[in-house]
């Protein structure tokens, strides 16, 4: 049994992985630079007028829309979450085969953007936010990291809905194609063991 689970679960790490690993330690320090820059120089632009502004100083102890802000355990419980989720994401970006760019794309981002937060988290029991977005009709802080993890998971549903060889809706050649090739595939195994004579009709033991 163990060893067709190893058989199964295997590491892929190529070059495409290698490359996503840099561009996520990468995204990380831009996360961190841009909040020591605003924290240093007191950022205070608008971007796109009563869309986008930079308005340094901002400071959300909870989560997205403050969720769990106002909790005495919130801050414990989301750091807790997030190092559970990290290992999830680290070993799906490990044995997620090389074909699999975009997925490994969309976890380098997420995992970029989770691991900025943690760090503000465990430094400073808040995250560091400084850009407002308008959303829903009100105004929300963010930073980069959070841009990263909302940028991963878009690239994640369209790649899992519509792009991959496991897409729902394929749209892509490659993907119909695959899924094709995996339908044919079984409907051949169907046929086969359906063909197949049984070597002891009777299930009499004949030893």
């Amino acid at each position: 049994m163990l060893k067709n689970l190893k058989g199964k679960f295997k590491f892929n790490i190529g070059l495409k992985s290698i490359i996503l690993i840099g561009v996520s330690v990468a995204l990380v320090l831009v996360d961190l630079l841009t909040k020591i820059f605003e924290e240093r120089d007191g950022w205070n632009f608008t971007v796109i007028p009563k869309f986008i502004i930079v308005d340094s100083g901002s400071r959300n102890p909870g989560c997205a829309f403050s969720f769990l802000a106002d909790s005495s355990w919130g801050q414990s419980f989301l750091i807790a979450m997030t190092f559970i989720m990290l290992a999830v994401l680290i070993a799906l970006f490990i044995f997620l085969p090389e074909r699999f760019t975009l997925l490994k794309v969309a976890i380098a981002l997420v995992a970029a953007g989770a691991i900025g937060n943690l760090i503000d988290r465990i430094a400073y029991r808040e995250v560091r936010d400084f850009v407002e977005i308008k959303m829903f009709g009100n105004m929300t802080s963010c930073n980069f990291a959070d841009f990263w993890i909302v940028f991963g998971t878009i690239i994640a549903v369209i790649d899992i809905l519509f792009i991959n060889e496991w897409s729902l809706l394929p749209l892509t050649k490659s993907a119909r194609e695959a899924q094709e090739k995996r339908k044919n595939e079984k409907e051949a195994a169907k046929a086969e063991k359906q063909e197949k004579p049984d070597e002891n009709p009777d299930g009499k033991d004949n030893g």
